[in-house]
């Protein structure tokens, strides 16, 4: 059975192909391909799909893709599509959506065209080439697709210790978010190779590590120490009970951690 990262990487190099697919549709329209070309279409079953009925589609699930792996280019993807603010439709500013309508515009008494269907063609190299880069950071060694995963994961067992506390069940939700905790800083300490001679290592073990390798700094191994110190609080009986200003302090810690520890 394949994992959930194994799955988005065949969607994501789905997506891809049906973008190539649709550019070469776009240019078979345009300008037309090359018979021998089309031939080897055929040879390997692809048919190209209809630009205008496949292309929205494919743009939403490539955007939510983008939002999520790549978000400093989605403004430039979104841009490819559709231009808000322009004074006039010229080569530059023709997008894929007046592809779509089929605009054509023209200058002059003698009609000469100044932007068709053809000005279309290089802003959906752009968006592929986009998709094509958020392909290249998935892969990419500095980013660990399990982050995104696991944040939301992270963000939901967080919201959920925030709701036991609320209800009164403050050791409940302090074990909780010491969890999230532990699950995270073992995280880290295993994408920076960091292995503990422990067989089951705690949030100690892992602080420490990431302190000794100079992952964290002074500052933040005593803090991390101190949401260790209220997690066994309400794991374990002390001379006094975790009180709701305790647990909410670890939750908004916790949260904290998660999103600078890496």
């Amino acid at each position: 059975m394949k994992s959930k990262i194994d799955l988005m990487k065949d969607e994501l190099i789905e997506l891809r192909e049906r973008g190539h697919h649709l550019y070469l549709s776009m240019m078979d329209n345009v300008r037309g391909l090359p018979e021998d070309f089309k031939e080897d279409l055929k040879k390997q079953d692809i048919e190209l799909p209809n630009f205008n009925v496949h292309y929205d589609s494919w743009y939403s699930e490539a955007l939510v893709v983008i939002k999520q792996i790549l978000p400093d280019r989605v403004d430039d993807f979104v841009k490819q599509y559709k231009q808000e603010k322009r004074k006039e439709i010229d080569f530059l500013t023709y997008s894929i959506s007046d592809y779509i309508l089929g605009v054509r515009t023209t200058k002059g008494y003698e009609k000469t065209v100044v932007a068709d269907q053809s000005a279309a063609v290089g802003k959906m190299e752009i968006q592929n080439s986009i998709l094509s880069a958020v392909s290249k950071r998935f892969e990419s060694k500095l980013f660990d697709i399990q982050e995104v995963l696991q944040s939301d994961i992270f963000d939901s067992e967080l919201d959920a210790a925030r709701e036991l506390s609320k209800k009164g069940f403050v050791r409940g939700a302090g074990a909780i978010a010491g969890v999230v905790l532990e699950k995270h800083l073992g995280h880290v300490c295993e994408m920076h190779s960091l292995k503990s001679r422990k067989k089951h290592p705690s949030i100690s073990d892992f602080y420490q590590m990431l302190k000794e390798n100079e992952i964290i700094d002074t500052p933040k191994w005593r803090f991390i120490q101190h949401l260790g110190d209220l997690r066994n609080l309400c794991d374990h009986p002390k001379d006094r009970e975790p009180t709701k200003d305790d647990v909410l302090e670890l939750i908004e810690g916790v949260e904290k951690v998660i999103k600078t520890v890496f």
